[in-house]
């Protein structure tokens, strides 16, 4: 293996995704030598196979359930379906944009990017390209992929992964969308809006089960409304091919039938024949251990994102990234508040939160200690225009701080940014109900709910 003799960087990220860039980007901002290196391109799954173009699909699912419903708003048009070659090139131009954008700071910052599949090789140092990049620290960001089940074949034909998901030259007919957590309903809300006809088959108890379950219950009762079918509480036995399409079997015996099977059951890390082990790197089912600082238990290697056991969120990486940087840097750093992260799930309707759930707050608190408020959007007078339901659930500790935030309706994500303000700074209701909200606004239903949690509701009952 050549040695690149050149310069020995500061830190080396393995890893281009949210997690890597981002303490790329911070790193270089406070005077780090950084080397990145990414075998594909800068931006990760949440860029290219994730967040961004999933929201955009969405996004193109909503136009089309506008262009249906636009009658009861006094507005004639006509539906006249799905061009999905137009919506491929509105999605991947807005992934090109962003790309462009992100390769233009990387090179502004002065990182040396390096496109290549790197292996780690020591404690400090990366192999890449036939060379040996060199570093007093390294970065592991290698992020995850798809996960399926034993004896269930991914073949991207008939039974898919999101990743083949996103660039499908169709619209199915039906979809049996086996997962219902977050990409699940995601993909059975968008391919709804497109036309397809949908079952999701979850083993839990309820759709996003990581949820609130009254959050959980909402999402299951506005999906029944749109016709989205669902199978909850039995596992996953089977799969096989028909005719024409997938038979999923389950394990009480039931069986459902389609066109297309997606598995959208989660992500595993992305940590095999890297040198991780080798290393001396602690792994746990795949997954490198870190401690509150995201410092494995090499000295001179830390991992972030969705290779860590954390919250596998495109937001979380870089604030992982970030706190890496800054600790490596010398600055001050101060763990994160896993449950300070907002979350949002973005089909129709939202579903947005920060904070415990009202059992985790009972288990921590006691039930006699908890206190739980929830205010209608019917209520709310913008989201009355946008003909949307929903609720804002607020879980207190009694004459305490609000430990919790839980909405579901439609544009909830936008108001997660309050919410996670309220959480974070222990906001009590009395000091959130004393701050003006704009009306006609949705944000108007945060204010609303803590109006009536410190005792003095204003558009709701008492």
């Amino acid at each position: 293996m050549a040695n690149d003799a050149s310069t020995v960087f500061d830190l080396v990220i393995l890893g281009g995704g949210s997690g890597g860039y981002a303490a790329a980007l911070r790193g270089a901002q406070l005077g780090l030598d950084v080397a990145l290196i990414e075998k594909g391109k800068v931006g990760g799954t949440c860029l290219h196979n994730g967040c961004i173009p999933t929201k955009a699909l969405l996004h193109a699912g909503e136009i089309a359930d506008q262009a249906r419903e636009a009658g009861q708003f006094g507005v004639k048009a006509t539906f006249e379906g799905i061009d999905i070659e137009a919506v491929h090139k509105y999605k991947d131009e807005v992934i090109s944009g962003l790309y462009k954008g992100l390769q233009g700071l990387i090179a502004s910052r002065k990182v040396h990017y390096i496109e290549g599949e790197g292996k780690l090789s020591s404690p400090t140092s990366v192999d890449v390209n036939g060379q040996r990049i060199q570093g007093r620290h390294v970065l592991l960001a290698t992020g995850s992929v798809p996960k399926s089940l034993p004896g269930l074949e991914i073949d991207g034909n008939r039974i898919i992964s999101s990743d083949h998901a996103l660039k499908l030259d169709r619209v199915p007919k039906s979809a049996i969308v086996l997962g219902g957590g977050v990409i699940g309903v995601e993909f059975a809300s968008a391919w709804k809006s497109f036309g397809t006809e949908i079952t999701i088959v979850e083993g839990l108890k309820h759709l996003v089960p990581v949820e609130d379950e009254n959050s959980s219950k909402l999402l299951e009762r506005a999906f029944r409304k749109r016709g989205i079918k669902f199978n909850l509480g039995t596992f996953f036995e089977k799969a096989e091919y028909t005719q024409d399409g997938v038979r999923v079997t389950l394990a009480d015996g039931k069986t459902f039938e389609a066109e297309l099977l997606l598995v959208a059951i989660g992500r595993g890390p992305v940590s095999q024949g890297l040198g991780y082990e080798e290393a001396g790197v602690a792994m746990d089912r795949g997954y490198v251990l870190v401690d509150e600082y995201m410092q494995t238990n090499v000295p001179t290697i830390s991992a972030v994102g969705d290779l860590v056991p954390t919250l596998q969120l495109a937001h979380v990486g870089f604030a992982e990234g970030i706190l890496v940087a800054e600790r490596l840097a010398g600055l001050k750093t101060v763990p994160i508040d896993y449950d300070g992260v907002p979350k949002v799930t973005y089909c129709h309707p939202e579903v947005a939160s920060v904070g415990i759930t009202e059992a985790k707050a009972k288990e921590i608190y006691g039930a006699d200690k908890v206190v739980a408020l929830k205010y209608n959007l019917a209520g709310n007078g913008k989201s009355k225009i946008l003909k949307t339901a929903g609720e804002i659930k607020l879980v207190q500790v009694k004459d305490g701080a609000v430990v919790g935030v839980h909405m579901v309706g439609d544009r909830m994500g936008e108001q997660v940014g309050e919410a996670q303000l309220i959480y974070n700074w222990e906001a009590l209701p009395a000091e959130v109900a004393q701050l003006i909200h704009a009306h006609p606004t949705q944000n108007e239903a945060m204010g609303e709910a803590h109006l009536a949690l410190a005792g003095k509701p204003l558009h709701s009952h008492d």
